[in-house]
């Protein structure tokens, strides 16, 4: 009995303990701190998120940036630009005087040949023929005319000393002047063939360099065909066309720069002629410069012309790319001092240069908008000054 109550006593108080164990555990649960959340990151995300709007908003508020330039007097080149190329001073075509085959060309595009130069030879069967046989009747002649002086020489003798008659001697002065004649006849006959036979012989009309060989050797030519195209190899010129426009305010005389394309060795030559004639096909004129000095430059190669026609003190000079509406109602974007544009009319130079000459409508100091594509009138901006376009020579 004893033994149970016991065994139930501490049965009720290990539950009681256990109780009061797990009540301590669950106390513990409790009490546990939790771990940090994810609010705080969200905070910090929001202000930096706000932040960037309120940097966004405030710059696309700000005025755009654009470049201008700011007006500035100088003197300007007043110059045309022009694309030639060198050719020889004097130029000859060569053709043959007699039509037939070509035996023989003696000379290549390139060469230097001197005045007289045999060129190439045409085929002359014939003409050598009758030439030869000319020669040997010549030489008969000149041999009868021998035979015959010696005959009169003889019977002069016989004469004086009376043994030939005085008609004898008539007689045989008559056949020697026949037969000195007849030389004479022969000898020009002879000259005429070899003339005739030498004109088979094409050869330079003057000395200097072959252009231009445009045929073979064997081919058939006429007398129209050009066999050599030459010019002098120690005078050079320069040939250009220039819009009819403005070719009437060019004239013998004016400087002008020149240098091979691609190359930028310049040197200096004049306008030495002007054509009066306007070529129906491009509307220009024919205009040949030269050289200053002596070039070495060969004929047919690229050159770029700049003729100086003179100087424009205080100038307004601006980009073309500045001008709007250039062609028909040319206006420039001005900027005033609070940055607002305002849209001016100005009036051009016509002359084809490079950068834009103003003559009027704009005044020195005025800053006016490079890249008018960008902005509009009455916009606001941020200006931002560049330099002028630079003295450039045909501004």
């Amino acid at each position: 009995m004893d033994d149970a109550s016991s065994t139930t006593g501490t049965s009720v108080h290990s539950l009681a303990h256990a109780r009061d164990l797990s009540s301590v555990k669950n106390a513990e649960t409790v009490e546990t701190p939790k771990k940090p959340g994810k609010k705080p990151g969200l905070l910090v995300a929001a202000v930096v998120g706000a932040g960037l709007v309120i940097v966004t908003s405030w710059l696309l508020l700000q005025p755009a940036e654009i470049t201008v330039i700011t007006l500035a007097p100088r003197s300007v080149e007043i110059a045309l630009s022009v694309v030639g190329r060198v050719q020889s001073r004097n130029t000859l075509d060569v053709r043959s005087q007699n039509a037939g085959q070509i035996a023989q060309l003696l000379h290549d595009e390139g060469d230097i040949v001197a005045k007289g130069a045999p060129l190439a030879v045409i085929r002359s069967d014939i003409e050598a023929a009758e030439a030869n046989a000319l020669e040997a009747r010549e030489q008969a002649a000149r041999v009868e005319l021998a035979r015959v002086q010696l005959a009169l020489n003889r019977t002069d003798t016989l004469a004086a000393k009376g043994f030939a008659s005085p008609a004898a001697l008539d007689n045989a002065r008559a056949a020697a002047g026949s037969a000195q004649a007849a030389l004479a006849a022969a000898t020009s006959d002879r000259r005429a063939a070899a003339a005739r036979l030498g004109e088979f012989t094409v050869r330079a009309p003057m000395a200097g360099e072959v252009l231009l060989r445009p045929v073979d050797a064997g081919q058939v030519i006429t007398a129209a065909t050009t066999l050599f195209q030459l010019g002098s190899s120690d005078a050079r010129e320069i040939e250009v066309e220039v819009d009819e426009a403005y070719a009437d305010d060019l004239r013998p005389g004016m400087a002008a720069r020149a240098a091979p394309s691609g190359s930028d060795v310049i040197f200096s030559a004049r306008i030495a002629e002007i054509s009066p004639r306007v070529d129906p096909a491009t509307g220009g004129r024919s205009i040949k410069l030269l050289p200053d000095t002596s070039i070495s430059l060969p004929p047919g190669r690229t050159v770029d012309v700049t003729i100086v026609l003179g100087v424009r003190a205080n100038a307004l000079v601006v980009p073309r790319q500045a001008i709007i509406d250039a062609g028909t109602d040319p206006r420039v974007y001005v900027v005033s001092e609070d940055g607002t544009i305002t849209a001016r009319p100005v009036k051009l130079d016509s002359w084809p240069s490079l950068n834009a000459i103003i003559t009027a409508g704009a005044k020195a100091g005025d800053r006016v908008v490079l890249t008018p594509g960008q902005t509009r009138a009455s916009a606001r901006i941020r200006p931002r000054e560049t330099q002028a376009p630079a003295s450039i020579p045909g501004d």
